[in-house]
């Protein structure tokens, strides 16, 4: 198949999970195209099957901003027109589905009718989605599309409670690459960062109040005084600064560090003893699966979609949104007992087997031929 895809190029889980369906896809023999207004952060080099076609907007004086969603349906136009592509995945619903909308509506003009299909991946469900400005567009543009997954069930739960929805939404989970995140002897680097032989926790997010990385620093302040242990935060957003002064107010700040984005996330999980997850909301997990692939348990909150991914007592421990306590007696209980630690490592690892992309992608590349045959019954 010749498969168009369009998301966001950054560190967000949505664009993570595109380019890595994208780069899945091209090793099984598709030809994938993504459409962007740049190179995706995991598409670092080269792979063949894979085109990247950068989309351009042009500032205008009459306009306050350049207008992406314009010069994204006339990229589309163009790729799909003369790439002769079979079918367009858009991640992200605002404003990738409105955007494939317009762009399927052109194509018919010109006597070609190309399948759509969009992914929901959180945020622009349950936070961007449900505000009322976007409410309507978002909602006509889910019911537009050919066909339309969400990366869990909880998700697709939300997304019908939500709006008004009348196409069948398919869950096809997020999933992990093995060849990528995996435990690897990484000794010489767990030295540098803890040179007393302290336990290492981490966190990776993008610092926006809905991570509550706030109770990351809260639940370490009360293991620190009891395990020897250092805690890495990766990733950055407009919470940082307000962490960085919580670090100072406990006086951590020798403890706990602050690494930024980074794109070798699975280097850092090689190390890591346990990865902490308090979010208020989470569509799926990717960041706890991305750690338990590297067999490390995950503490977390059991909202949203974590607990199709985290399992209770035997990979990790789930306490409610906002329980510090908890999260930290949970986090002192497996530091202090290694077989314990291991044991619920051994099973995280078995649990993301269950995501692996080997056993994902065979699900789309179904989805995709049933949205063709579909659309071309159509008409």
């Amino acid at each position: 198949m010749k498969i168009g895809i369009v998301c966001y190029p950054t560190f967000g889980g949505s664009g993570v999970v595109a380019t890595e369906l994208g780069l899945g896809l091209a090793d099984r023999g598709h030809d994938v195209h993504f459409i962007t207004y740049k190179r995706p952060v995991r598409l670092t080099s080269f792979h063949a099957n894979v085109y990247f076609h950068e989309v351009t907007s042009m500032s205008y004086p009459l306009f306050e901003y350049a207008p992406y969603e314009t010069s994204l349906t006339g990229k589309l136009v163009d790729v799909i027109r003369f790439e002769k592509l079979d079918i367009l995945h858009v991640h992200y619903a605002i404003p990738h589905a409105a955007v494939a909308y317009m762009t399927k509506q052109i194509l018919r003009s010109l006597g070609i009718n190309i399948p759509i299909i969009t992914t929901l991946h959180g945020t622009d469900i349950t936070l961007v989605g449900a505000d009322a400005s976007f409410a309507s567009v978002v909602e006509f543009s889910i019911n537009e599309s050919d066909g339309v997954t969400a990366v869990s069930k909880q998700l697709r739960k939300e997304t019908l409670e939500t709006f008004n929805i009348k196409r069948d939404i398919r869950v096809i989970h997020n999933f992990i690459d093995f060849n990528r995140f995996r435990k690897i002897n990484k000794d010489h680097f767990r030295k540098a960062i803890a040179p007393e032989g302290e336990k290492i926790l981490v966190h990776i997010s993008n610092f926006r109040k809905v991570k509550r990385v706030q109770d990351v620093i809260n639940v370490f302040a009360q293991v620190a005084p009891k395990i020897q242990s250092k805690l890495l935060l990766i990733g950055d957003g407009p919470e940082r600064n307000y962490m960085e002064e919580l670090c100072r107010s406990y006086g951590l700040c020798g403890e706990i560090r602050f690494l930024g984005k980074q794109e070798a996330v699975e280097e850092l999980l090689a190390i890591a003893d346990l990865f902490i997850l308090p979010s208020e909301n989470e569509s799926f997990g990717l960041a706890a699966l991305e750690a338990m692939a590297c067999e490390v348990p995950v503490i977390s909150s059991n909202a949203g979609g974590i607990p199709e991914v985290n399992i209770d007592g035997e990979t990790g421990y789930m306490c409610e949104i906002g329980d510090v306590n908890g999260m930290a007696a949970r986090c002192i209980e497996l530091l202090s007992d290694p077989d314990k630690l291991q044991a619920f490592g051994k099973n995280a690892y078995k649990q993301a087997k269950r995501f692996s992309i080997e056993a994902i992608l065979p699900e789309y590349e179904s989805y995709y031929k049933e949205i063709i045959d579909q659309v071309r019954n159509e008409g």
